[in-house]
């Protein structure tokens, strides 16, 4: 689409900032076999917390919302959906685990797309897996719900299906006739899709869902431990500014492509790098369990529980979790609310 054609690409250049940044996420990615080395319990751990937060997180961007222990049965299919944002819940759930579990056998194509929210709907009794039938708009709401201002007026539903089309074809071409670097490639696939809006609803979790499967084509595994979806949602604002930002101007093809390709780019360092601590691998050496316990907390949005760091931080004993969890309340950095077993612990704006 816009941002994939072949005259586009040819005067999209980087910086040597960017470049740098680049370089980065490659040396990242070099060591992902070193991070997958490490203690096949953690690893575990690892990657059923960032089942659980990609399908909490990105449902929570677009406003659908659960009790968090319900998004965990509902995760590790303990129990069913029982309304219908545990439904949406259970068909991210469902993409998530296809996308994780057979990468390698899901070609980008605007059928396995039209797949994929179809199975987000799988649940619901609308059908899901049709372009949208009228023209939609990407707008803010206020508290009542109501309209304030119109960011983006997407791609028109007539010209949906060809839009959708030109996108699949200029992806294929630039990573494959043309060789592109795909960390530019993977970032304005994910751009022009979200500028076409070929749903009428579910859009933006169909996005995320495509970030995982493209990062998978080329070997960058960060997504499987540590939840792309809630680092997006922990940088909101800049997640919507930078799209909004580099929408402007995108159906004349004079858009600045950027502020989302950088913030992106900001966004898997951040995961890898959290991978990097979350396995204990630091200069060489091992992350000590209290630290690990501290970085767990300030990842944490809502409140959470002490068997959440638990399982953030396997290997832990509960007695170290809970000696971090009392300094951290003394230096004013958490809160405790309630006692006993459903206590919880929530940040407070101060930060360690």
């Amino acid at each position: 689409m816009k941002s994939l054609k072949p005259e586009f690409l040819e005067v999209l250049t980087l910086s040597t900032e960017q470049g740098a940044t680049l370089r980065r996420i490659g040396e990242y990615k070099g060591k992902q076999e070193l991070f997958e080395r490490q203690t096949p319990e953690v690893l575990k751990t690892l990657r059923s917390v960032a089942l659980v937060e990609s399908s909490e997180s990105s449902n929570r961007i677009e406003g659908i919302v659960a009790p968090h222990k319900r998004i965990e049965r509902l995760v590790l299919k303990t129990t069913t959906p029982r309304n219908r944002s545990e439904q949406e819940i259970a068909g991210y759930r469902d993409v998530l685990n296809l996308v994780h579990e057979s990468t390698r056998d899901i070609p980008l194509s605007a059928r396995v797309i039209q797949q994929f929210h179809q199975r987000l709907y799988r649940y619901l009794p609308s059908e899901g897996g049709h372009w949208k039938p009228t023209d939609n708009e990407i707008v803010e709401r206020n508290a009542k719900g109501e309209i304030t201002r119109v960011r983006f007026k997407a791609v028109s539903a007539v010209e949906t299906p060809h839009a959708m089309d030109e996108l699949i074809r200029g992806y294929n071409g630039a990573v494959g006739r043309d060789g592109r670097e795909p960390l530019v490639v993977i970032p304005l696939t994910v751009l022009d899709f979200l500028c076409i809006h070929p749903f009428t609803d579910g859009n933006g979790r169909v996005a995320r869902l495509l970030t995982l499967l493209l990062l998978y084509h080329f070997d960058y595994r960060v997504g499987k431990y540590i939840s792309l979806e809630r680092i997006f949602e922990e940088s909101g604002q800049t997640y919507y500014d930078s799209l909004e930002a580099s929408s402007h101007g995108w159906h004349d093809g004079r858009h600045d492509v950027v502020p989302w390709v950088t913030y992106f780019w900001g966004v898997l360092l951040r995961a890898y790098g959290e991978f990097e601590d979350r396995v204990g691998v630091v200069g060489g050496g091992r992350r000590s369990k209290a630290q690990r316990v501290r970085d767990a907390v300030e990842r944490r949005v809502a409140s959470f529980q002490i068997s959440d760091i638990e399982r953030d931080c396997a290997g832990t004993s509960r007695d170290t979790i809970r000696k971090v969890l009392r300094k951290l309340r003394d230096e004013g950095i958490i809160v405790s609310e309630g006692v006993g077993r459903g206590a919880r612990w929530r940040r407070t704006e101060k930060r360690s």
